[in-house]
């Protein structure tokens, strides 16, 4: 069964394509950029490369996409071409090879004014549920992207699903009031209570979701590290979730403090994936409660295959004052 693996030179398309070929399983991988893990390089939006990489595709896995990071680096334009008309080049070359299943890479951020609720108000408790309002071009572009994908499931048998993922890049966040206060692996640690998951539990979950896509028809699904807080915390870790985590970790401060590191005081949104375990059967390994275990014995908090992928970054430029520009 051969699997097509768009993005194959980015950190969830290379984690995919190095899982996949260690499984002994036939992968293709596409990218723009070459790399040790692209077979073929070619963009979407090209419909004729993407008509010739799909011969003999069983399973697509699309990950390709221009992410918030290109936001200030790239026209509208170039976003509705990757991220929507190279969509729906895959979709439609898709159908006309009878693929059996699809599995679309999304992301929280197509939720976007709605993680950050008012001023005074509990912290969002963000399920598949909750309306996307996107507030920039990114998450324009992504949920537009999903819309085709469900609207193939549904007029033309293509089973899909949808897979919004939370944050998972290894860079420096591009808030400098952030990497001013916190070191990347103390941010990173705090995000997996509420918006991150470990690489290698994003390539569980797609894995997973390409079995579930005969079966579901039509699904999305949240993918994000099971949080440990419940509707209850809401209002408590708007303003004071540092408080909320040592009550729920007993020797949590302990740790942090040999290591230099501090929790975050407030937490505005928390991504919920009870669907995804229930639903995909998903179990994510690399959670806090993982973190801590880490800190105590002293190892590396991320996941193998984390380190494996590494930093790869977004651009080929450097900026002086940032990862990329916002």
């Amino acid at each position: 069964m051969k699997i097509l693996v768009t993005g194959s030179a980015g950190h969830l398309g290379e984690a995919l394509m190095r899982t996949l070929t260690r499984a002994g399983r036939d992968a293709l991988g596409i990218d723009l950029k070459p790399s040790p893990y692209t077979h073929r390089v070619g963009s979407i939006c090209d419909r004729t490369f993407v008509r010739e990489c799909m011969i003999d595709v069983d399973q697509v896995i699309h990950t390709a996409t221009l992410h918030k990071p290109h936001v200030a680096t790239h026209a509208y334009q170039d976003f509705v071409d990757t991220n929507v008309t190279g969509t729906l080049n895959l979709l439609e070359e898709a159908i006309n090879r009878k693929v059996g299943a699809f599995v679309f890479t999304s992301t929280t951020s197509v939720f976007g004014s709605a993680l950050v609720p008012p001023v005074g108000e509990p912290a969002a408790w963000i399920t598949e549920d909750v309306v996307p309002v996107p507030k920039n071009i990114y998450g324009v572009s992504k949920l537009a992207a999903e819309h085709l994908c469900e609207l193939f499931a549904k007029r033309h048998r293509l089973p899909m699903v949808v897979l919004r993922t939370s944050r998972f890049f290894p860079e420096a966040d591009d808030d400098p009031e952030m990497r001013s206060a916190f070191a990347p692996e103390n941010a990173q640690a705090n995000e997996l209570l509420y918006r991150r998951v470990d690489i290698e539990d994003v390539v569980s979950a797609h894995l997973l979701a390409l079995d579930a896509g005969l079966r579901l028809g039509f699904g999305r699904f949240i993918v994000s590290a099971t949080t440990p807080f419940e509707p209850t915390d809401l209002a408590d870790i708007r303003h004071h979730a540092d408080r909320v985590v040592r009550a729920r970790f007993p020797g949590c401060a302990e740790l942090y403090a040999a290591r230099g590191w501090r929790l975050f005081e407030r937490i505005d949104r928390v991504y919920i994936n009870t669907r995804a375990r229930d639903t995909l059967g998903w179990q994510p390994r690399y959670g806090f409660q993982h973190v801590l275990d880490s800190l105590h014995s002293g190892s590396d908090i991320r996941s193998p295959l984390a380190r494996e992928v590494g930093i790869k970054g977004y651009h080929d430029t450097v900026f002086a004052d940032g990862p990329y520009p916002v």
